[in-house]
């Protein structure tokens, strides 16, 4: 269940949109109905279709490799304790391969055993940007190892892009979407 279990900011129905956000929310949407962030969103369909070009980039035209990608997002998820956020990327880290484990633990973070040195990086510094803003020194040598720079501004985007996210999720009350699964049915 979502912070609020009713939404301050409706989801708009199809009826609501006018034929730009219409055109919007088709382009931003998978499958034939739109996802309650884009319902939501949809209130503001300039920022919605200029946010959808970043969020686009971000999700699948960054040079993270997806399994590091969405650690990181499904990390910021939690640490912003963003339902939403965690149930469509639980849902796309299954599709990538992640198993029910590795999604588990990635709520336990950076310390739980049975991470890579990379992953283990990736989930350190997700945390390391939530807490201050900021990739320690420490971190960031352990990820230049294999990491070009476009991947080390990637990953820093990444995490910044699903902040902000995560937090109009939360305010704005984004409910699950249907078929979903939240944090009590995947995090044990």
């Amino acid at each position: 269940m979502p912070r609020l279990d009713q939404p301050r900011v409706p989801p708009m129905s199809d009826e609501e949109f006018d034929d730009e956000t219409k055109e919007i929310v088709a382009r931003a949407g998978i499958g034939d109905e739109p996802y309650n962030i884009f319902r939501t969103l949809a209130h503001h369909p300039k920022l919605l279709k200029r946010w959808g070009v970043f969020g686009g980039h971000v999700l699948s035209k960054s040079t993270l490799p997806v399994r590091p990608r969405e650690l990181a997002i499904l990390r910021v998820g939690w640490l912003c304790q963003a339902e939403y956020e965690w149930a469509q990327h639980v849902r796309i880290a299954r599709q990538a391969g992640f198993t029910d484990d590795d999604i588990a633990r990635i709520a336990r973070g950076p310390d739980a055993d049975g991470w890579t040195d990379e992953e283990r990086a990736v989930l350190r510094a997700t945390d390391e940007l939530h807490e201050d803003a900021f990739v320690t020194d420490g971190t960031w040598a352990e990820l230049t190892q294999t990491w070009s720079t476009e991947q080390l501004i990637d990953l820093v985007f990444t995490v910044g892009q699903y902040h902000l996210v995560s937090m109009a999720l939360n305010t704005f009350g984004v409910q699950l979407d249907d078929g979903l699964e939240g944090f009590a049915e995947t995090v044990s």
